[in-house]
């Protein structure tokens, strides 16, 4: 995909619309506003209105189309966008003339990675426009806003300042073998690797949340059979999603629906009753509800507020914790159980009446506040790093602390800037100063095509 071609690909969804678009990028988006719209004006970043003729002379459309020139665009190229009406097959016409023009189909991402080439952003902030894209919540909307704008990149460069820095303070001696650095700066420099050392972990800790928010929280309903798992599951999705009913284990597999809560988005599973069972069928519900609660982030317990407290395997509880856990105590509107037994004491609990409808606010400012202190207390500034830029970030760790480990052994300062820059490579690799063509093979390749 070498720079200098024209690329073009619609820009919106598939499918009728009031409008549709398609972006050309390169050289040949001025001859392409000139002769097909027969307009030799293209006055530039302003939207006008033409006809589309194709190459036969033949109207296509009354299109609307904006001409951004080179250096003032998303690309860094002229770049020509082309609003039509969305008839799907006014949008393959224009796509075909296009082509006959000497344009080509751009590739998944090839827009934004036109645009990192051209260095109109970094690697990071071009992993922020997919993130833009694909958020499924205000959280995570407000996250990839956030590293567009550039954030990311600034702390890895001044990671990368502070690293130089170092560098260049151990390398000044390397010419005088003789000399030894200082017992004091000796010692400065390793405050000041820890100190990266300690903002590298702080970053790293927000990968674990990344996903969280980019694909939703998942969130595991659990009880024993007639708690009113499904009861709940319904009232949060709004619809009789799952089959209620008095008769024990009528839930036998789980159910998975994709909700909001707040800000939050959930991805919310009700599961089979766990009890004591001899039926084989029920037995494998419980069991699947077993590999559930392992796979999840967080927990609801619902309980019976009528009937004692339900027994709950180790097996179950190691994973319940206070921070991850809500119970739910259902049925107040009923005679209420006596339970002398303590019962998950220090866990947060909410009272409810899934039947009535009592206490169902309330439940879902519980919830929400679960989520915003162990998920939302994780951000640095408003930062979230992604699998890849942890990898940087864990490797680069892992030669600062060889470094110190050097410092204090007197291993020639040859060797202890060579581990430096290897850290300063890995975090360079975050924002896409070290050219890895595999790595943007593989970045670029989940990006829509159009973008």
């Amino acid at each position: 995909m070498p720079l200098g071609e024209t690329i073009m690909a619609p820009a919106t969804p598939e499918g009728e619309s009031a409008i549709a678009m398609v972006r050309v990028s390169g050289p040949l988006c001025l001859d392409i506003a000139q002769n097909a719209f027969k307009d030799n004006s293209s006055e530039p970043r302003r939207a006008t209105l033409a006809y589309y003729y194709d190459l036969s002379g033949k109207t296509v459309d009354q299109i609307l189309y904006t001409y951004y020139p080179e250096k003032s665009s998303y690309t860094g190229e002229s770049l020509l966008e082309v609003c039509c009406h969305g008839n799907p097959l006014i949008v393959q016409k224009i796509s075909e003339d296009l082509i006959k023009r000497g344009c080509r189909l751009a590739l998944e991402g090839e827009f934004t990675r036109t645009a990192f080439l051209n260095g109109k952003m970094d690697l990071s902030q071009a992993e922020a426009v997919c993130d833009i894209i694909t958020a499924r919540s205000e959280n995570a909307l407000n996250v990839a806003q956030k590293q567009l704008s550039g954030a990311l990149g600034e702390r890895i460069n001044a990671f990368s300042d502070k690293l130089l820095q170092i560098i260049a303070e151990i390398e000044a001696y390397i010419d005088f073998p003789e000399e030894d650095l200082p017992a004091e700066q000796l010692q400065d420099i390793q405050n000041r690797l820890l100190e990266l050392i300690a903002n590298f972990e702080e970053l790293i800790i927000t990968s674990n949340y990344k996903s969280l928010l980019q694909n939703g929280i998942k969130t595991v309903i659990i009880g024993a059979p007639n708690a009113g798992k499904s009861s709940l599951l319904n009232v949060l999705v709004g619809e009789e999603r799952a089959i209620v009913s008095p008769e024990p284990g009528t839930t036998r597999d789980f159910i998975s629906e994709q909700i909001m809560i707040g800000p939050f988005s959930i991805r919310i599973m009700d599961t089979a009753g766990i009890h004591e069972t001899n039926n084989a069928i029920e037995q494998l519900g419980i069991l699947k509800t077993i590999t559930k609660i392992k796979e999840a982030d967080f927990y609801i317990l619902v309980i019976d507020s009528s009937v004692p407290y339900p027994i709950l395997s180790q097996e179950i509880l190691e994973y319940l914790k206070k921070e991850n856990t809500l119970i739910l105590e259902n049925k107040v509107d009923l005679p209420q159980f006596t339970k002398n037994a303590e019962f998950l004491v220090n866990y947060n609990w909410c009272k409810i009446s899934l039947k009535t409808n009592v206490g169902i606010q309330e439940f879902r400012k519980c919830i929400m506040a679960m989520f915003q202190s162990n998920i939302v207390k994780m951000q640095t500034d408003n930062l979230m790093i992604n699998a890849r830029h942890a990898c940087a970030l864990k490797l680069a760790k892992g030669y600062l602390m060889h470094s110190i480990d050097a410092l204090t052994q007197n291993i020639p300062g040859e060797i202890i800037a060579s581990e430096l820059r290897e850290a300063l490579k890995a975090l360079q690799e975050i924002i896409g100063e070290v050219d890895n063509e595999a790595i943007l093979d593989k970045l670029f390749s989940t990006f829509c095509i159009g973008k």
